[in-house]
C-alpha cells in the first residue's frame, strides 16, 4: 500500500497541477503563463507520477495550444535536467548526437554509423535517442541498436557508459539516460502530438567528459530559441543545432537552399551560419553528396536495408551511404574543431571508411553490448 506520506505528497501535487491546468487551459484569450518554478514543478510532478495521467495529458496538450513561453521552457528544461541520470567519463572530449527521438522515415539516414567514424578521426561520439516515439514512429539510433542488432533495450546506464568510454563511441537510450521520461511513453503515444518533451529531451547531458559537445537539429524555424536557452543553462561547451534532413544533424545535404545553423559556445555570442554542400566542400565532393542524397531520396526506409547499406559503407567506403556518412562526419568534425574545414573532415572520414576499421570496431562493440 502507498505510504501516507507519499499519498499526501501526490494529493498536494495534484492540487498544484489543477491550478496549473486552470492557468494554461482557459482558451486563446484567457490562458495565463506559468512562472519558471511553476513549470519546473509541474513537469517534475508528471515525471515522478505524482499526478494522474489524464491531468498530465491535459496539461501537455493545453501548453502546446497556448504555446510555451521562454520562462516556461526554462522551467521544463530544468525539470528534465534535474531528473536525468548522469555519469562522468574519463574522456578529454565527447560529442553527443541527438537527432529527433521520433526518428526518420523519408530518406535513408546513416547517423548511427557516423559515431564510430567520428571516433576514429579524433572525436569520441555517442548517439542519444529512444525507441521511436510519436508522431512519426520513424527509425532511431536505439531502434537500430536494439531491434536490428539485438542489444537489450533494458540495459543499464553503467554498462552503456563503460562501452562508450572504452570504444570512444556508442549509443544511449532514454531508458538508460532518463527512466522517468521513458516512463511517459504511453502518455506520449496517447496524446499523439509533439510536446515540449520532444524539444528538451535532445538537450540533456547524461554523459560528461572534460569538454562536452552537442549536435542536434530542429525541423520548424523557431524551435532553436528554446534549444539555445537550454544550451545556455546546460553544461555543453559547444552546441550546434540546425535544420538538417528531417531535423537530423545531416546538415546541408538534403536541399539546394543552405541549412541554417546556430552555434552556441560558452562565454561567446551565438553565431549563425548557412551550410550547404557547395559551401562546405569542393565542387566534386559537393556533387557527390548531392547525387548520393538524390539516389536515396524517395526510396522506402526499412531497418534491414538501412543497416545493410550502413555496414557496407563501413566495410569498404562504397555506395551513397558512405558519401553521406563522410559528409556528416566531416561537417561535424569541422564544426567542433577537429579539422580546419569540412573538406578535410570529409577526406579523413572517407579514408577510414575505405580501410574497414570502423566496421570491425562496430562489430566488437555490438558483441560487448549484447554480452551486457
Amino acid at each position: 500500500m502507498e505510504s501516507n506520506e507519499k499519498s499526501v505528497e501526490k494529493s498536494a501535487a495534484n492540487e498544484r497541477m489543477k491550478g496549473y491546468v486552470q492557468k494554461v487551459a482557459s482558451g486563446p484569450e484567457m490562458s495565463k503563463d506559468l512562472t519558471e518554478e511553476e513549470a519546473r514543478d509541474a513537469l517534475v510532478s508528471i515525471l515522478r507520477g505524482a499526478v494522474s495521467e489524464a491531468r498530465a495529458a491535459t496539461f501537455l496538450i493545453a501548453l502546446r495550444m497556448k504555446r510555451e513561453t521562454l520562462e516556461e521552457n526554462r522551467g521544463f528544461w530544468k525539470a528534465l535536467n534535474q531528473t536525468c541520470e548522469q555519469r562522468i567519463l574519463g574522456l578529454p572530449q565527447l560529442l553527443q548526437i541527438a537527432d529527433p527521438f521520433d526518428g526518420f522515415n523519408r530518406t535513408g539516414y546513416f547517423g548511427f554509423y557516423v559515431a564510430p567514424v567520428l571516433a576514429e578521426i579524433g572525436l569520441p561520439t555517442y548517439g542519444h535517442s529512444a525507441i521511436s516515439l510519436p508522431p512519426k514512429y520513424g527509425i532511431t539510433f536505439e531502434d537500430l541498436l536494439t531491434k536490428h542488432y539485438g542489444v537489450s533495450a533494458d540495459g543499464d546506464l553503467e554498462s552503456r557508459a563503460r562501452l562508450i568510454e572504452s570504444f570512444r563511441f556508442g549509443w544511449l537510450g532514454a531508458a538508460q539516460s532518463h527512466p522517468l521520461l521513458e516512463g511517459l511513453r504511453n502518455l506520449r503515444e496517447e496524446t499523439v502530438k509533439r510536446s515540449m518533451l520532444a524539444t528538451f529531451e535532445k538537450m540533456l547531458i547524461p554523459l560528461k567528459a572534460e569538454t562536452n559537445f552537442l549536435a542536434t537539429g530542429y525541423f520548424h524555424p523557431g524551435y532553436e530559441v528554446p534549444m539555445l536557452e537550454a544550451a545556455r543553462l546546460g553544461d555543453f561547451n559547444r552546441a550546434v543545432m540546425g535544420n538538417g534532413s528531417e531535423g537530423t544533424t545531416l546538415y546541408g545535404a538534403h536541399k539546394s537552399a543552405p541549412a541554417k545553423i546556430f552555434i552556441y559556445a560558452k562565454e561567446e555570442s551565438v553565431r549563425e551560419a548557412s551550410l550547404s554542400a557547395e559551401s562546405m566542400f569542393n565542387p566534386a565532393t559537393a556533387q557527390e553528396v548531392r547525387e548520393a542524397f538524390a539516389e536515396l531520396k524517395g526510396k522506402p526506409v526499412e531497418l534491414e536495408e538501412l543497416a545493410r547499406q550502413g555496414e557496407g559503407a563501413l566495410r569498404d567506403g562504397s555506395g551513397p551511404a558512405a558519401t553521406l556518412i563522410a559528409c556528416q562526419a566531416g561537417s561535424l568534425a569541422f564544426l567542433f574543431g577537429i579539422f580546419p574545414d569540412a573538406q578535410s573532415g570529409f577526406d579523413a572520414a572517407q579514408a577510414v571508411l575505405r580501410q574497414g576499421v570502423c566496421r570491425e570496431k562496430l562489430l566488437r562493440y555490438l558483441d560487448s553490448a549484447r554480452e551486457g
